[in-house]
């Protein structure tokens, strides 16, 4: 959604590298092309205003004026302002010290008010709380179906004692004050942990709608009140929030369809004006685009600074820790990459969501926008495709696959011939360099890295890849300049010549006797000493 805003950004900052010195005029152009970059995102105009006068306040001041690299230090200021517009700190949910908590969502109708109670209960319930939902939206054409279906997706129970209505020709039945009421007994009586209440919304803000909403949390005593809002509705955001936050008084804010196109002002907007936080964000349909909205976290995403805790923290939730320690075992064991294992690893990745959005959140993202916007995430499944045509032995031992092996494959996973080829010729490349790395030979071909040099590799300076005759320019050992690890050297090398005049031999055995199991090599290795 902050694409555009991102982009214009970027390249503002880019115009003050390189400056040793700021001028004035430096910093009023740079104001102004964030002033027109944060207008065109549909931010509100006030909190433009105030945001622009604090950043030309603190770049025209010694902070940047008496810094070693001044472009860098006015990307500092512009970040701080972002992650306080935000809503400065990472707010979470606070729980009633005697259960159970009771959430209440309010907003308007299409905000994905619905939608989100699933997300929602999903979440707490993955974190080890037991939620039940209660549905209150009685006016909205099935808008209990609707969350019973969310509930049921998201393995949590629906209290729905009323069916709603199934058209807009039908007249509501039940009341909604009496069904919160009754919701909220009833996880008392089962036992829930946390009651999330779904209330109706309307098509604009009016009277009856508040009233509804301000009677249903006085009747239950909500401990949170979370105002659901679209992103992509623009500067009218601001005039919602404002009314809720009089008709309700919420004590959060929840952005939906943040994965949509539009310029997304509204998220840095509405925290500013109503002084409430974002506590989470919606990026899509699936029950996991879902997550708690960091301020900071967002305006580096924002600046085009990546997210690496996020990504780290999805990957501790969705990877599979044994399935990780095996892949560590079999690396540290110099074992053979295989297909199947290449199979397991990428069906690791897909659970942590789109792969998409995954490389959006690393640093430098915006300089690749155009291929990530081309890259389609079924690729994916028609690799996997690929794999799963295979038989499992072609999957262990790839170098079997001749061309009516590969034929066959790609009947069997409707693609093209080429396309086995190229993921064999791809995946072949990737096991050398994964057995190179686990040798402790480094990334093949990288200069200054161990291995980049080698005589004999591809890539290896000077030597063309060609190997060297046989005992001639061989090199000793350079000294470390390490001191402790240099008196290790010597000491190795002073056992090995003491063991050399012992028998001749730099094992300190005759040939016959040699042993390799005596050496605890990793397994496998002892192909390279027959």
């Amino acid at each position: 959604m902050f694409n555009s805003l991102s982009d214009r950004l970027t390249a503002t900052f880019k115009n003050l590298r390189g400056k040793g010195k700021l001028t004035e005029a430096d910093i009023d152009g740079t104001a102004r092309e964030i002033r027109r970059a944060l207008l065109d995102a549909d931010v509100a105009v006030p909190v433009v205003r105030e945001f622009i006068a604090r950043i030309k306040a603190r770049a025209l001041g010694s902070e940047v004026s008496q810094a070693l690299n001044p472009g860098q230090q006015v990307v500092k200021i512009v970040n701080e302002e972002l992650v306080g517009i935000l809503g400065g700190q990472t707010r979470t949910l606070e729980f009633a010290k005697q259960p159970p908590t009771i959430i209440m969502l309010a907003g308007l109708q299409g905000a994905g008010k619905t939608t989100l109670a699933g997300k929602l209960a999903a979440h707490l319930k993955n974190q080890g709380h037991t939620p039940v939902l209660v549905a209150c939206d009685l006016q909205r054409p099935n808008a209990v179906k609707q969350l019973q279906v969310g509930g049921e997706r998201a393995g949590v129970p629906v209290y729905a004692p009323h069916p709603g209505v199934s058209s807009e020709a039908e007249v509501p039945t039940g009341n909604p004050v009496t069904v919160a009421r009754d919701g909220v007994a009833h996880a008392k009586e089962k036992l829930h942990d946390v009651v999330i209440i779904d209330t109706a919304g309307r098509l604009g803000v009016d009277q009856e709608l508040m009233t509804q909403a301000a009677d249903i949390k006085a009747a239950v005593g909500a401990h949170e009140t979370l105002f659901v809002i679209d992103a992509m509705i623009g500067q009218d955001a601001v005039n919602t929030a404002q009314a809720f936050n009089e008709g309700v008084d919420f004590t959060g804010v929840v952005l939906t369809k943040l994965d949509g196109d539009a310029r997304g002002g509204a998220a840095l907007s509405v925290a500013s004006v109503t002084g409430k936080p974002v506590m989470y964000a919606s990026t899509g349909e699936g029950l996991k685009d879902f997550e708690v909205f960091h301020p900071d976290r967002m305006a580096r995403r924002i600046l085009d600074m990546g997210d690496i805790l996020s990504l780290i923290e999805q990957a501790e939730a969705n990877w599979d820790r044994a399935e990780a320690e095996k892949m560590a075992k079999k690396f540290a064991d110099q074992e053979d990459f295989t297909l199947e294992d290449f199979r397991a690893q990428m069906q690791q990745i897909k659970k942590m969501g789109s792969m998409k959005k995954l490389l959006g959140m690393m640093p430098g993202a915006a300089g690749m926008r155009q291929q990530l916007e081309q890259f389609d995430d079924s690729q994916l499944d028609r690799v996997e495709a690929i794999i799963n045509s295979m038989t499992p032995h072609e999957r262990n031992a790839p170098k079997i696959i001749n061309g009516s092996r590969r034929a066959r494959i790609a009947k069997g996973s409707g693609v093209h011939v080429s396309e086995v080829n190229q993921l064999l010729e791809r995946f072949g490349q990737a096991a050398k360099m994964m057995k190179k790395m686990a040798s402790g030979g480094g990334m093949p071909g990288m200069p200054g890295m161990p291995g980049g040099a080698m005589p004999g590799m591809p890539g290896a300076g000077g030597h063309g890849g060609k190997k060297k005759a046989k005992g001639k320019g061989k090199k000793q050992k350079g000294k470390s300049g390490n001191p402790a690890k240099a008196a290790q050297q010597a000491r190795e090398a002073e056992l090995q010549r003491s063991q050399k005049r012992m028998d001749g031999s730099s094992f300190g055995a005759g040939k016959n006797d040699f042993n390799p199991e005596e050496l605890n090599l990793p397994s496998g290795f002892e192909k390279y000493l027959k």
